[in-house]
């Protein structure tokens, strides 16, 4: 679907056209102040003088200056802080939302989002009873618990310390893999970008710079992403071995094994691993007697100049996938590096995540 929104606020201008996928999650990405929460708001039907074109689910919310009505939208609104209602419990927060809907018109079962967010043993807590994550999920909760054919998620792990980021972030890959229906994620983490989206749109100054599957466009050497200093590459998977006694995990890549710290996925289930350039080191000869676990076979398949004086980021192919390395210019010219090289990629098992 087309998400077209245009909005005129003092000296910032939204112009921002992209496509949102039918389901799944995208991930909405640019520095502060880019307008990435002013088109949630757009969205969710919260901006009167925007104007543009949105239709989800086969209803018409925005058409031009016309748009219907904010609670006439089935979305599901999760904000940076929870919000709950303090005098209530944890069931009587997610009830508000499940109540608001005749029976019929319930498509999320009360149940299942209860357990696939971990919910069963808050429901008798009250808000100051929970932890920064706790209270997200419940959230979270409450907001699908409303069965939204949108849900909108602007930011919902930035108040968090890190201890409860942690906590979350498996429920939200959880909730990843069961929903149906879109989601779009604000988020100014690589990390949250790189665990939980599928589709990126790449938001600057108000318009869309680029947009695509997370992976094709973290990797782009002509974006921003692939030249901030914690530029990561997304490889995907599938788990192939279990090493007990050394605690490592064996995951199948473009038919190349890539060892990594011992995953809890079992064999046979795809994952994902995000490696930081900074990271994959290269060599011209395989390597044998070395600490690095993985030596991996791939192409150059670009070279270009960072913005760290003396660096160079190359682009690197494994089948058809891509993986970034940061190196010197001494070391791109003592290689001899050019575009189309078969080299070889060097990544330490701990530094895949």
């Amino acid at each position: 679907m087309n998400v077209l929104f245009q909005l005129q606020r003092g000296d910032f201008t939204l112009d921002a056209n992209f496509d949102l996928p039918d389901q799944g999650v995208t991930a909405l990405y640019g520095r502060s102040g880019c307008g990435k929460t002013t088109l949630l708001r757009c969205m969710a039907g919260l901006e009167p003088r925007a104007r543009g074109q949105l239709q989800i689910a086969g209803q018409l919310w925005q058409n031009g200056a016309h748009s219907i009505a904010v609670h006439q939208r089935a979305l599901g609104y999760v904000f940076q802080e929870a919000s709950l209602f303090p005098h209530l419990n944890v069931q009587d927060n997610l009830r508000y939302g499940w109540r608001r809907l005749p029976a019929k018109h319930r498509r999320v079962e009360w149940e299942s989002t209860i357990q696939l967010l971990g919910l069963t043993p808050l429901l008798d807590r009250y808000p100051d009873q929970l932890s920064g994550g706790q209270r997200q999920r419940v959230a979270l909760g409450r907001a699908l618990l409303t069965s939204p054919d949108l849900l909108l998620m602007d930011e919902p792990l930035a108040s968090l310390d890190s201890t409860s980021k942690a906590d979350i972030l498996p429920y939200l890959e959880r909730l990843h893999r069961s929903l149906a229906i879109p989601v779009l994620y604000v988020s100014h983490s690589q990390e949250e970008v790189l665990r939980l989206a599928d589709h990126l749109v790449l938001l600057e100054d108000g318009a869309v710079q680029a947009q695509g599957p997370v992976a094709e466009v973290m990797a782009r050497l002509d974006l921003p992403l692939a030249h901030s200093p914690g530029a990561q590459a997304l490889l995907t998977g599938v788990v192939m071995q279990q090493d007990e006694a050394d605690h490592l995990t064996a995951v199948s890549c473009e038919g190349e094994v890539i060892w990594v710290s011992q995953l809890s996925q079992a064999c046979g289930t795809g994952v994902r691993l995000s490696i930081a350039a900074r990271d994959v080191a290269i060599s011209r000869e395989p390597t044998s007697n070395s600490s690095v676990l993985n030596c991996l076979p791939v192409r150059v398949d670009a070279l270009q100049p960072d913005a760290q004086p003396g660096h160079v980021l190359v682009s690197l192919k494994l089948g058809g996938q891509t993986l970034l390395a940061r190196i010197t210019e001494r070391s791109r010219r003592t290689l001899a590096l050019q575009q189309g090289d078969a080299v070889h990629a060097l990544v330490k098992g701990i530094a895949v995540h």
